[in-house]
């Protein structure tokens, strides 16, 4: 095999969007599929459903209810770890190896509907949260220099104006104020990360990849948000061959709100 393809999806739930992940794998054939907020602890994850589809290898953080987030393997995951940010066990971030590669699956707390850490505590985890992870990877830099790493996941923050369907409109939305967009910067800088899907996909294009459940004509009007990314490491930026957004996803039945994100990568 030459190359990787690999897949970033929020699915909102991994047992309502198994039939959507059957669909996924059968028509796109990912190698590895990281998956964001699956909402199910160890005993009621769907395991052997899954490896039916041919992702034999699992690595999953997961929790009852909420949060969770799993890679989904054709190929051996080596070094799986469970990470934590902020003194906090609420299963937003694993990482394992797959054929060199450093996968590192990740949900950024949300951060609620206030952008004010003082009223909001959900937006002040948000800000500590990209903090910690800022402050770890800045640290640990020179340790990791030289590793092929991958960021992936829904980071829940659009950080460029055309990341959103109205910058002007959005800018006192959370998932798009400055703060947050300063918080996301300094953690994309922290490794020097090459933003996967604009490198396909460059500025000004428009590119969304979640489009909100309390929008019943989102096709329509379009009124979307990039909240979902894949980052490299430098020494990976020449091995991307291109990235796909599966909008369709979006209109089928019982969908997640966010889309598929493949990037698929030379070897």
């Amino acid at each position: 095999m030459n190359g990787l393809k690999l897949v970033s999806w929020n699915v909102n739930s991994v047992r309502i969007r198994l039939n959507l992940l059957k669909v996924l794998v059968e028509k796109y054939q990912p190698d590895v599929i990281c998956l964001q907020e699956v909402k199910a602890k160890e005993q009621d994850f769907p395991f052997e459903a899954i490896k039916s589809l041919g992702l034999e290898y699992i690595a999953l953080y997961g929790m009852a209810g909420y949060n969770g987030v799993a890679i989904l393997s054709k190929y051996p995951l080596d070094s799986i770890e469970p990470r934590d940010w902020v003194a906090k066990h609420d299963a937003r971030h694993i990482r394992a190896t797959v054929k060199g590669i450093e996968v590192n699956n990740i949900y950024i707390p949300a951060g609620g509907d206030v952008p004010d850490p003082i009223e909001n505590l959900s937006f002040a985890h948000k800000l500590c949260f990209m903090d910690d992870m800022s402050e770890y990877y800045e640290q640990h830099k020179s340790e990791l220099n030289g590793r092929k790493i991958l960021f992936c996941g829904d980071f829940n923050v659009a950080p460029s104006e055309n990341d959103v369907w109205n910058h002007k409109q959005m800018l006192g939305i959370v998932s798009h104020t400055p703060i947050e967009v300063q918080r996301l910067t300094r953690l994309f800088k922290s490794l020097d990360f090459v933003d996967a899907v604009r490198q396909i996909y460059p500025e000004p294009e428009k590119i969304f990849s979640w489009w909100s459940y309390r929008n019943p004509n989102w096709q329509i009007n379009n009124k979307g948000r990039r909240l979902d990314h894949i980052w490299v490491t430098p020494n990976m930026q020449n091995m991307i061959k291109d990235i796909k957004i599966f909008r369709e996803f979006r209109a089928m039945e019982r969908p997640s709100d966010h889309v598929p994100v493949m990037v698929e990568i030379n070897q």
